[in-house]
């Protein structure tokens, strides 16, 4: 189909050329949700070739995350003025590069600069892919089931990032984790053109420089400031970096408010379907990535797995991600999307009371129902969840709708690392304190209270029982701290899910989108 007609024909049916395009879709979506996971792995052998600082090593890691969450509501904007097919193929062609020239930089600088320009380009790319499909699946029950399967691919990327990581690094070196992205950009160069369709918001108004420049002041302090509070700096220059990323998103706000054609429609958040369902799946990934932050060093450091290894095991929560999104999206066929919201929020908490369960010796059984209950609640969740945001915001405004989704997803899992993290860790420091074994000198004391993998290297270096003892006393105190996480997400869940049912148990998805208008025929 080409553009104009996404638009018109409201409830025709899709064929195989948009099945076979949304397929194509979804290759940005899995490298993007693998990239944010794939790079832990690297990090030592990465660290051990370019010897980077201290701090160049955090900025290898966070760089890419400012500028994905500094950008993606100005690319969201901006693909609905130049064109969405037109802003994801360019995306697609800076992603590649730059991932190329990622894997083979052979200095810490020109990594962390193109680390940079890897996370600008990955803002181009997730917007488009969301708001293609709002045009491109026009029937209700198709659009819910196309974004469903952009859910539970995305979901399923973040899972399988871990996997794909071990295995790269068991038979390559660590540049690979940036290479794949290459082949697969270069197949959506491709069939991108030949598949998906051209559309453009056919009276976009001006795109504001200014609105750019705010949103941008506002989520790079924002971000950094979550970051620093995940390593439990609470000093000074993080609360001045959260100070100004509020003050200039008071300033996005009011501007917004002021244009006639807004980077940013504030009017979608009179929607109830749309507000809340944005908070419910930010919060859900909040709940999410805080407690996994803790899950893989159990797997790795209290049960002592191999990196491989423990990448499959959380491949429960993969498979039934991908279950929840599909079948809850069915669900709704018999449900309204509120009930099915709430519902999935209830069984991922069920899913963390299991994981608060889990001790230092292995219960395989018991892992594997709590992530299966996670995996399934929240996929549904983050299924319905895009689909009601989206579906609730006019087709022009689906990229602008698109950009905030991905954004407040990522916000929500820089704050459940830090939140849940900082929970986590003063449990740890405060229960290993009570276990420290006699005889430790101030500085071992010291790096064996700042994390796991310290006290654990302290450990080895003590003589007879005394490591033995501390080893065990630093998992244990890990354990704590990580069960503590998890109660906090099933709380959390618990109060969003009940929050979920009152409020969206009479919306439907869609019911308040405007009419659609017609598209620019750019193809």
């Amino acid at each position: 189909m080409n553009a104009t007609e996404g638009a018109t024909e409201g409830a025709a049916r899709p064929g195989g050329r948009e099945w076979a395009g949304l397929v194509v879709l979804m290759l940005p979506v899995l490298l993007i949700s693998v990239t944010v996971t794939v790079l832990f792995f690297a990090l030592p052998s990465l660290t051990a070739e370019l010897e980077p600082s201290g701090a160049q090593q955090l900025w290898i890691v966070d760089i890419y995350a400012f500028l994905l969450a500094g950008l993606l509501i100005p690319m969201g904007n901006l693909g609905d003025r130049i064109g969405r097919r037109r802003l994801l193929l360019l995306g697609a062609a800076a992603f590649g590069a730059t991932s190329a020239v990622a894997a083979y930089a052979p200095t810490a600088e020109l990594l962390i600069a193109a680390r940079a320009l890897q996370g600008a380009a990955a803002a181009t790319l997730m917007p488009p892919t969301l708001a293609l499909i709002r045009v491109m699946f026009t029937e209700p029950r198709r659009l819910q089931a196309a974004i469903a399967v952009w859910a539970s691919v995305f979901t399923l990327g973040s899972v399988v990032g871990p996997i794909i990581g071990g295995w790269l690094l068991e038979h390559f070196w660590w540049g690979a984790v940036f290479l794949i992205n290459v082949p697969v950009m270069a197949v959506l160069l491709v069939l991108g053109p030949i598949l998906l369709p051209e559309y453009r918001d056919p009276s976009p108004g001006r795109f504001d420089l200014v609105s750019t420049a705010w949103v941008l002041l506002a989520a790079l302090p924002a971000v950094y400031a979550v970051k620093k509070a995940a390593e439990q700096d609470y000093g000074p220059q993080t609360l001045a970096a959260a100070l100004v990323g509020v003050l200039f998103a008071v300033l996005f706000a009011r501007r917004q408010r002021r244009l006639d054609t807004p980077m940013l429609d504030l009017g979608l958040f009179r929607s109830k379907a749309f507000s809340v369902s944005l908070i419910t799946a930010a919060v859900a990934v909040f709940a999410l990535v805080g407690t996994f932050y803790f899950i893989t060093q159990y797997l790795m450091s209290v049960l002592e797995m191999r990196p491989l290894t423990a990448g499959l095991m959380t491949l429960p929560t993969a498979v039934s991600s991908v279950a929840g999104s599909l079948l809850g999206a069915a669900a709704t066929r018999w449900f309204r999307p509120g009930y099915v919201i709430g519902s999935g929020m209830l069984l991922g908490a069920a899913g963390f009371v299991l994981v608060a369960r889990l001790g230092t010796a292995a219960d395989l059984p018991l892992l594997f129902a709590g992530l299966l209950l996670l995996g399934w609640g929240i996929g549904s969740v983050q299924a319905l969840a895009s689909n009601m945001v989206v579906s609730s915001a006019p087709p022009e405004k689906a990229g602008s709708a698109s950009g905030l989704f991905e954004s407040a997803t990522e916000f929500g899992q820089a704050l459940g690392a830090a939140v849940l993290g900082s929970i986590g860790v003063a449990v740890f420091r405060s229960v290993l304190a009570d276990g420290l074994p006699a005889g430790l000198s101030a500085e071992q004391g010291a790096a064996a209270s700042e994390t796991l993998g310290g006290a654990l290297a302290v450990a080895g270096e003590l003589a007879g029982g005394a490591g033995a003892a501390l080893a065990e006393a630093a998992r244990s105190a890990y354990v704590a701290g990580m069960q503590t996480a998890a109660w906090s997400g099933a709380v959390t869940m618990l109060v969003m899910g009940v929050l979920a049912f009152i409020n969206l148990r009479r919306a439907r998805a869609g019911e308040e989108a405007p009419a659609e208008p017609a598209a620019d025929p750019a193809r």
